[in-house]
């Protein structure tokens, strides 16, 4: 029994979230316009299984496959919508789920640090692989359950402000995601950032 975590199809990865997902990728490399699909599921070992059907069904390249004990998540992108949106159906027909039978994303923490000082911002700077935060930034921080849904929240907040992304990370128990910049401009990503997450059906009766 595979139980549907995260199903997200994003239509056009931005350019910083397509930088970011280049520089902790250990697949094939998208860049930023191509569409995009994200799935994660339980048990983890499943998603080798999965990758196979998605990359025989239709014209995708896989970015980032993940496979731990517990989840496994796994990302497909294409220059063709069309393509992108085939490779998730085929996935959803092989584990006999719909987009539906998905997760509802569930907010664990949604913050805002305004005036981050030099220190704090050289801590988060040693183990992030995106952009540099600064002195005096405005930090956004969120944590979601499931994981996958970290990637949806980073490519809605570039397409809504003028904002860095800092750190992503999509895999594992919880995602979490990093955002700094000019404090109208965070504040603005976090409130469309929470709408858009509100907005994604699906079931909450599996955390």
């Amino acid at each position: 029994m595979i139980d549907l975590r995260t199903y997200v199809f994003l239509y056009s990865l931005q350019l910083q979230m397509a930088s970011y997902l280049s520089t902790v990728s250990r697949g094939y490399l998208p860049v930023g316009g191509q569409s995009c699909c994200i799935i994660e599921i339980a048990p983890g070992i499943e998603i080798n299984r999965l990758t196979d059907v998605a990359l025989k069904a239709t014209n995708v390249t896989p970015g980032m496959q993940v496979v731990e004990r517990a989840f496994g998540m796994l990302e497909v992108h294409s220059d063709n919508q069309g393509d992108t949106r085939i490779a998730g159906e085929a996935v959803l027909n092989a584990i006999d789920k719909k987009e539906s039978d998905r997760l509802k994303p569930r907010v664990l923490t949604s913050q805002l640090i305004k005036n981050v000082e030099d220190h704090h911002a050289q801590l988060i700077n040693r183990v992030r692989y995106g952009n540099m935060i600064l002195r005096g930034d405005t930090l956004f921080i969120l944590e979601v359950e499931p994981a996958g849904y970290a990637y949806f929240i980073a490519n809605e907040a570039e397409k809504a402000a003028r904002i860095n992304i800092i750190e992503v990370n999509g895999f594992g128990k919880f995602g979490r995601v990093y955002i700094a910049g000019d404090e109208a401009e965070v504040v603005e990503a976090q409130k469309i950032v929470e709408k858009r997450l509100s907005e994604i059906d699906g079931r909450s009766d599996n955390y």
